[in-house]
């Protein structure tokens, strides 16, 4: 006897099934008709208001203009995305540096489709072979001698598992970070992160955190003497080798070095947050390679999973990940390194690798910089300075509102930037490192648009 399924769901489970099956059908589309769209901006904004969080709309209405904040992005390919009414925008925020390979490269795409046709998670249990040869593939790319990996989904968790190897390893409590450093908002990874915005709620976070200024070798070394002298001795230090939500700010020239040196004096690790700076970014595979420093752990995430897969990782030397051997258990998530994410790094590193988009990065953001700075040349009462290293890009104004406005005619003109999260001065440039050379033209073209308009 066949059952009348729908006769057994109650109101509620049929009217929540209808909506289930409307949301589905659109997923399927790849274009939607102007009614479609009319009610998916709706139910984007109302579903915000009601049910995500309505300080987004706030947020939106900030960076845009004229009700532009209820603009809901849909698809996207290359260097740019398209809004649900078919604008197309340059995207020079990068989802805050994921698209390094671009948006939906098609051989990460076919990776993660294809690993999708076999497995898509792993069971935990049996040894899964992607995460053997991610592995592999970072211990030869990743500086110096790093060997063994731990993956994870986000940047805040890469830094959270690198702070608990250096204590474990060490069996010391202190650590030392910078202001106007940003490591994530986990408790852990807040405890480092500078931001008091951030940090105050959450009082007290994990003990033991000490912050200098970022670049000022002098204080860091007091504070490693005066940690040694009440026997706090410090774990390690936890750097952004370019500070990415600070402001986009470069250390000054040996100060990686200088830090590393001080590390190994005091017998202390060094951690690199490259979650931002890594995979091409700035112009190296990864930005410590710049200055000439390997790191005893270093952390990735944002551009590892191609910009269509959450996944980052760990990376650290044999000495100091050894302290998980006895029991690999001590740290563990469910759904760091599955098949579909570690198959989206393969395919992101082989994509960096093959159209060599470090050394491009490297190219296309002097060629930036130099078109940016030449336009602000001619309205320093508004631009403060203009820096940046490779495709990371940072340009401060001299207050917030100009920041602002800036952010708003550039959205106006089909470009995306954003300001950072520690330093609203600034807005950040961050494109696909395949950006074009005249996508890069039309950027520079309506930023002097813009700088006029104000």
């Amino acid at each position: 006897m066949s059952i009348n399924v729908n006769s057994q769901l109650t109101k509620k489970e049929a009217e929540v099934s209808e909506y289930l099956d409307k949301v589905l059908n659109i997923i399927e589309k790849k274009e939607v008709t102007a009614e479609e769209a009319k009610w998916i901006t709706e139910e984007t904004v109302n579903g915000f208001r009601e049910n995500v969080n309505p300080g987004f709309l706030e947020y939106r209405k900030t960076v845009t203009k004229d009700g532009q904040f209820a603009a809901v992005e849909w698809s996207d390919g290359d260097s740019c995305f398209k809004d649900l009414n078919g604008n197309e925008y340059i995207d020079c925020l990068g989802g805050f540096g994921i698209y390094n390979v671009g948006h939906r490269h098609p051989k990460v795409m076919k990776a993660v489709q294809d690993q999708l046709q076999r497995q898509a998670l792993h069971s935990q249990d049996l040894l899964d072979p992607l995460r053997a040869m991610l592995a592999k593939v970072l211990a030869e790319i990743t500086p110096g001698d790093l060997k063994y990996s731990f993956f994870t989904n986000s940047g805040t968790e890469s830094v959270e598992a690198a702070l608990k190897l250096a204590k474990m390893y060490s069996e010391r409590t202190t650590f030392i970070a910078t202001t106007k450093a940003f490591h994530g908002k986990s408790l852990g990874a807040l405890s480092a992160t500078s931001k008091n915005m951030f940090r105050k709620p959450f009082l007290p976070l994990v003990p033991g955190f000490r912050h200098v200024a970022f670049g000022d070798i002098d204080m860091m070394r007091k504070t490693f003497e005066a940690c040694a002298l009440t026997g706090e001795d410090v774990a390690a230090v936890l750097l952004e080798p370019i500070q990415g939500e600070g402001g986009i700010i470069l250390p000054p020239k040996d100060y990686l070095k200088e830090v590393r040196a001080l590390c190994d004096e005091y017998g202390a690790l060094m951690i690199l947050d490259e979650v931002q700076t890594g995979m091409g970014r700035t112009g190296k595979m990864f930005a410590s390679e710049l200055y000439d420093v390997v790191p005893d752990i270093i952390c990735l995430a944002k551009a590892f999973g191609g910009g269509v897969m959450p996944a980052g990782a760990v990376v650290a030397k044999e000495e100091v990940f050894k302290s998980w051997f006895p029991n690999p258990f001590m740290h563990t998530t469910t759904f760091g390194g599955n098949p579909l994410a570690c198959s989206a790094a393969l395919a992101t590193i082989s994509v960096l690798i093959e159209e060599q988009l470090p050394q491009r990065a490297a190219e296309v953001g002097e060629y930036f910089l130099q078109g940016l700075r030449e336009v602000a040349e001619a309205h320093k009462d508004k631009v403060l300075e203009i820096r940046g290293q490779g495709l990371m890009i940072g340009i401060e104004f001299h207050d917030d509102e100009v920041g602002y406005e800036v952010s708003k005619g550039m959205f106006d003109r089909g470009v995306l930037v954003a300001g950072t999260l520690i330093n609203s001065k600034t807005i950040r440039i961050e494109p696909a490192l395949t950006i074009k050379y005249e996508e890069v033209d039309a950027v520079i073209s309506r930023f002097k648009e813009v700088l006029e308009s104000l």
